[in-house]
């Protein structure tokens, strides 16, 4: 009995954690809708080039919590990205807007963080934990995009966006696996 008690706020966590992603995903597709709404010149272009995040798994047949590891640090900079974003917007503006995509930006940025908290509580005990990426430096995202005209800041924003969206699919999937793995263990 008291090992099922035990279990039961793990599996609970697991699964609000996967509710979580979900919703998170969906809000960052909406917010790259919102986004091409607003520079209406974007709508018909997909940005070429690589992803922005491309780093390796931890193992070659990595575990499930090694996936949402994985997730996690994709997802925590991408977080890094957004505040830059943010920061490169208020800059040049000299004030932040308070539009629907500025109001969606934040509550993405908000559920992002949110996750991270629910996924790193998951990972605590090490278990999935990857080495850390490198320390992201708000500069490299205009040297992702050539030019730094205001034309590519708004490709690479385009492009932050677009990673918003795989990474959160990404650690839905992932979440979803580690909670269905729980949950056929919890039933033997």
């Amino acid at each position: 009995m008291e090992g099922q008690k035990d279990s039961e706020p793990s599996r609970s966590a697991t699964a609000r954690a996967v509710a979580l992603a979900h919703l998170l995903h969906q809000e960052c597709k909406n917010l790259l809708e919102l986004y091409k709404e607003r520079e209406s010149f974007l709508s018909q272009h997909v940005p070429e080039g690589e992803r922005l995040l491309i780093f390796d798994l931890c193992s070659d047949t990595p575990t499930s919590a090694q996936q949402v590891g994985h997730a996690h640090s994709a997802l925590s900079r991408c977080l890094e990205m957004l505040e830059c974003l943010i920061a490169r917007e208020v800059e040049e503006l000299g004030e932040e807007f308070e539009g629907e995509f500025e109001s969606a930006r934040k509550t993405v940025k908000d559920r992002i963080g949110h996750l991270l908290h629910s996924t790193g509580a998951l990972l605590e005990n090490g278990e999935g934990v990857c080495a850390p990426l490198p320390e992201f430096q708000c500069i490299q995202g205009l040297d992702e995009v050539e030019g730094s005209s205001s034309f590519a800041t708004k490709l690479w924003t385009y492009r932050v966006l677009l990673e918003l969206i795989h990474w959160s699919d990404s650690a839905a999937h992932a979440l979803h696996l580690l909670h269905s793995e729980q949950e056929n263990e919890e039933e033997l």
